[in-house]
């Protein structure tokens, strides 16, 4: 179960990272990178709340306190971290949505994490 912590933390310095990134964007922009390289800044924003809850829910499970499945909390690590991602990668690309590639990343993404979630709830339905 210490991987939910390890995903937790992995998100709160992707979390960190994301805010820098767009206050450095808002506040210098740079001729030549900004609304070329960061193309879509409501998607960073996106990624960023995203990535604050998947951490939550990280700290959340593992706080619990309780036996989850390893390959849950696997899944939801792995997926918490991936899932806000696509925001990232789609953020700083404007064709992300018509890649066939990104598409798979983002289905495989959300198919993980939509195991892990499933598989915790019921898990969490048994024990009450």
């Amino acid at each position: 179960m210490e991987i939910l912590l390890i995903g937790a933390v992995a998100c709160m310095i992707a979390l960190i990272a994301s805010a820098w990134l767009m206050t450095f964007a808002r506040w210098f922009p740079i001729e030549g990178i900004d609304k070329k390289f960061l193309v879509d800044y409501n998607t960073m924003i996106r990624a960023h709340v995203d990535y604050a809850l998947m951490a939550l829910f990280n700290l959340g499970f593992y706080g619990l306190g309780l036996d989850l499945p390893v390959i849950a909390c696997w899944c939801v690590a792995i997926g918490g971290f991936a899932n806000p991602s696509v925001f990232v990668v789609a953020a700083f690309d404007p064709d992300f949505w018509d890649k066939y590639h990104w598409r798979v990343y983002t289905a495989v993404s959300f198919g993980i994490t939509t195991l892990g979630f499933l598989w915790i709830a019921i898990t969490l339905l048994s024990y009450a």
